[in-house]
């Protein structure tokens, strides 16, 4: 009879009382916000109110959107990306979620003594290509190595800057009742993507990484909405219900979403359901989620969807007085459940 040695087991959503740092603190959910809020928050005198995706802050008489970001993938390689690839995407549409146009990145690599050499090669070939591809510069940057117990192959930091042009104003407060809610396309594909390669499942179909730069589809959306477009989210760590239940509970609303609207490709919902995962809580790379006044709803969605990346692009609920910063799906049965905010992390390491 095998033994089974549980010590090494580590629990993506552990129980929140507890003094040290765990897997769940870092998985985009409410143990995350505790940890900003409870730790760094008060260290650095800023506020809850202040947090999105990017700080947008005055510069010369421009406004500056600065944002910083860490990856730390296993695998480093997956279908449809990589880590390199992650790691400028992932800050282009940060900067681009405050309606910022991003110019320069920087990057930082940490090295695990004894990873080869053609990986980091590799990883650095993907985030030049990516920032071609996304029409930034990747200006300075840093290389730290660290012996072969102390890491796990290469982690990779990314910060950047862009510009804001006058009169944008996005922030997840502004949301307000009656506001659409918009997704760009389907969810939760990187996140299943990223876990079928690295447990090598098959789910009877190929699922890729859906990692792509949005500053093009945000600059379109902005074009056709103006100040109509009130807030922005790449639904990232935690999926759409992080990024909604931050969205709400930032401006005092209530989300409501209809489930039949919500764009879930089958290859998803089907890996979902045998591992047990909600869709929502399904990191996404290449998506966004927008709040758009009622009015500019139709033109803004029109604009999505004649760019490449917002073709799927669909209106899944609105905001609503009710509930305030609670988000609550109808279901296909006509009752309502409530789409809470992630504990801990579903899918360890998966940007």
């Amino acid at each position: 009879m095998t033994t089974v040695d549980f010590s090494s087991w580590t629990c993506p959503v552990p129980l929140r009382d507890t003094p040290n740092v765990v897997m769940g603190h870092g998985g985009g959910g409410a143990m995350s916000a505790e940890l900003v809020e409870q730790i760094f928050l008060p260290a650095f005198g800023g506020s809850a109110a202040d947090l999105a995706d990017s700080a947008v802050v005055p510069a010369g008489g421009a406004r500056l959107a600065f944002s910083t970001d860490s990856y730390v993938v296993r695998p480093m390689f997956f279908p449809g990306g990589s880590i390199g690839d992650l790691a400028v995407n992932g800050t282009v549409n940060d900067l681009a979620m405050s309606g910022a146009t991003p110019l320069y990145l920087s990057a930082a690599f940490i090295l695990q003594e004894g990873t080869e050499l053609s990986v980091v090669g590799r990883i650095a070939q993907a985030m030049g290509l990516a920032a071609a591809a996304a029409s930034v510069r990747l200006v300075t940057g840093d290389t730290k190595v660290v012996d072969s117990a102390s890491g796990d192959g290469v982690f990779v930091t990314t910060a950047g800057i862009g510009l804001v042009p006058p009169g944008v104003q996005i922030a997840p407060r502004r949301a307000r009742p009656g506001d659409v809610v918009l997704v760009s396309g389907d969810i939760g594909v990187h996140g299943i993507a990223v876990m079928s390669c690295r447990e090598g499942l098959s789910f009877g179909t190929s699922v890729h990484s859906d990692t792509a730069p949005l500053a093009g589809l945000v600059a379109a959306m902005l074009a056709a909405g103006g100040e109509a477009v009130h807030a922005l989210r790449d639904p990232t760590r935690g999926g759409v219900a992080a990024s909604l239940n931050e969205i709400a509970r930032a401006a005092g609303v209530g989300v409501s979403l209809v489930e039949r609207d919500l764009p879930v490709p089958a290859a998803v919902r089907d890996a979902c359901s045998l591992l047990g995962l909600d869709p929502l809580q399904v990191a996404n790379e290449g998506k966004l989620i927008a709040i758009v006044a009622p009015s500019a709803a139709p033109a803004v969605l029109e604009a999505m969807r004649a760019h490449p990346l917002g073709a799927g692009a669909q209106a899944i609920g609105t905001c609503v007085a009710e509930h305030a910063g609670m988000v609550v799906a109808q279901t296909a049965l006509g009752g309502n459940r409530v789409i809470s905010l992630p504990i801990g992390e579903q899918l360890p390491r998966i940007c």
